[in-house]
């Protein structure tokens, strides 16, 4: 897997095909909260992802919620209401904070998909702790002016992506 190329690219975290992670042998999903799990403008995740999570656990998946954010109170917030295990300040695109959350999930990194909407913090740190990535776009047009540059250089680099349905 080359670095900072996502494994998959998937339009929205629900249409993530849970038989398919099944299939390939995943055990736990890490996920990135800002923007994948919750909008930018919002505080609480959209019923079909928290849906989404709830059919991953009871296909016996684990979940962990892996975030930069340095609002710890928020991130814990967001992850109990998500139903998942949480690492925050996780430092993304450095792999520390996946090495943790597979420690404390008891899996190994070919067991391990994370799922996020930026290129250079969840692909990368995906990468570099040698997991699946899964990218979905943003929930939200809004962000932090820095992931806003962060995003023009995506596609700048990348172009446009396109994102399967499933």
């Amino acid at each position: 897997m080359s670095w900072p190329r996502p494994w998959r690219c998937v339009a929205s975290v629900d249409r993530i095909d849970l038989d398919a992670l099944v299939r390939d042998g995943v055990k736990c999903v890490l996920i990135d909260r800002d923007n994948t799990c919750v909008p930018r403008d919002d505080t609480v995740a959209p019923p079909e992802i928290i849906a989404w999570l709830e059919a991953v656990r009871a296909a016996g998946i684990k979940t962990c919620v892996v975030s930069n954010n340095f609002h710890s109170k928020q991130v814990e917030r967001s992850a109990r209401e998500l139903g998942c295990d949480v690492v925050h300040h996780a430092m993304k695109p450095f792999p520390f904070a996946l090495f943790v959350a597979m420690e404390r999930m008891g899996v190994t990194p070919d067991e391990t998909v994370l799922i996020g909407d930026q290129l250079f913090t969840d692909v990368a740190a995906g990468n570099l702790a040698g997991v699946r990535t899964i990218m979905v776009p943003p929930q939200s047009e809004k962000d932090l002016w820095y992931t806003l540059i962060f995003r023009k250089i995506e596609r700048l680099v990348y172009g446009e992506r396109e994102f399967e349905d499933s």
